[in-house]
């Protein structure tokens, strides 16, 4: 099986520890289900995604220049960069 490419899609502009999420500038395209590699300072780690939100409602997919609120497994900070797996 060949590895995953990473495609930079954004960067953190905040955390908010008491809910778990993240708000991220997007570059690029994101869409719940994708595999995501949030890497900084201090944070390294992966995951998918279980939902996000842009202006506090649902969605499935959101695009470059958008900000959305992601719901993350672990801290992150601000201008940590969020990458995209392709397989």
């Amino acid at each position: 099986m060949a590895e995953a490419r990473m495609e930079q899609i954004g960067k953190v502009a905040g955390f908010f520890a008491h809910v778990g999420a993240a708000v991220v500038e997007l570059t690029g395209s994101l869409r719940v289900g994708d595999r995501i590699y949030i890497k900084g300072h201090t944070t390294d780690f992966q995951q998918t995604v279980a939902s996000m939100q842009v202006d506090r409602q649902d969605v499935q997919e959101a695009v470059a220049g958008q900000s959305v609120g992601l719901k993350v497994d672990q801290r992150c900070r601000q201008h940590d960069v969020l990458y995209k797996l392709v397989a």
